[in-house]
């Protein structure tokens, strides 16, 4: 009496997933929402391609699903023990053996081409209009505008008891990558000490940063407003309280906020540390091309 109770629970759950799907789709969200199942909505032409792949594996998965119960369903009905009292003593079907070899290839096949060409198409950079250079810390962001005069900026988490009206706990930040809208930003990942990953869902980012190594990637924000997103690598006591807080302005924007922040550089007193660390070596970098 168990195994029918089960089975009706997992066709039920399996439906209900697919049913959410389609109605959080038109969901137009930036952030985490409550409940949220499906993909955060695409600002970015690589979060839409994730999505079309996406789509695509989930139409496979669903026909597959579909086909294998009702082939399970029509065999237990049309071969149990009372309408076969003598079952087929038949071991092998070359038809059958060939089909079932052949048809799963071509599915994989068929997953595996846009796959391969999405990878391809988020690991390089075509033409950047500039780089901001992302470095980990524990437990903060540092971005580099090395296009714009090595401009630093260092964002941390916004505690809760400093939170204002409509922020978001444990996705607002004090300071966020501020980038224009429509121009693809070359991104420098890497880490002052342990891995971090940067990870912004609705531009369709994530990449981890590693201590001594620069990997490469590459977002575009399709409309201004704010991304936000989280390292999603296990980095220590703090790593939940490492948000990401992306913005996209229009360009003319982004050019007052560089010479906000270059006159906030030339007036803020000289920083022993950075000093320091600037004066040694740097490590070997290897670029992800």
């Amino acid at each position: 009496m168990q195994l029918p109770k089960r089975l009706f629970a997992a066709v039920f759950f399996t439906v209900f997933s697919l049913f959410a799907e389609l109605v959080s789709r038109p969901a137009l969200a930036q952030a985490p929402r409550p409940w949220e199942m499906d993909l955060q909505p695409a600002f970015s032409p690589m979060k839409q391609q994730i999505i079309d792949l996406h789509d695509l594996v989930l139409v496979l998965i669903t026909v597959i699903m579909l086909f294998v119960g009702g082939l399970l369903v029509w065999v237990c009905i049309r071969y149990n023990e009372k309408r076969n009292p003598v079952p087929s003593q038949t071991s092998h079907h070359t038809g059958l053996e060939i089909a079932w070899t052949v048809i799963p290839v071509l599915i994989l096949v068929v997953m595996a081409i846009p796959s391969f060409r999405l990878i391809y198409y988020l690991d390089r950079t075509p033409e950047p209009d500039m780089t901001v250079k992302i470095t980990g810390h524990q437990w903060y962001w540092q971005y580099t505008y090395p296009d714009h005069g090595d401009i630093d900026v260092e964002s941390r988490y916004i505690h809760d008891e400093d939170l204002k009206p409509g922020q978001l706990r444990l996705l607002e930040v004090d300071n966020r990558m501020v980038i224009p809208v429509g121009k693809k930003i070359r991104l420098l990942s890497n880490s002052a000490d342990v891995i971090h990953s940067f990870f912004v869902p609705a531009l369709g980012v994530q990449r981890y940063a590693i201590p001594g190594r620069t990997i490469e990637l590459w977002m575009t924000a399709d409309k201004p407003g704010v991304y936000y997103g989280q390292c999603n690598q296990i980095c220590g006591q703090d790593h939940s309280k490492m948000p990401i807080a992306v913005q996209a302005v229009p360009e003319t924007d982004f050019k007052k906020w560089v010479e906000q922040q270059k006159k906030a550089a030339g007036n803020a007193p000289a920083n022993p540390a950075r000093m320091m660390a600037a004066a040694e070596p740097a490590l070997t970098t290897e670029s992800r091309r």
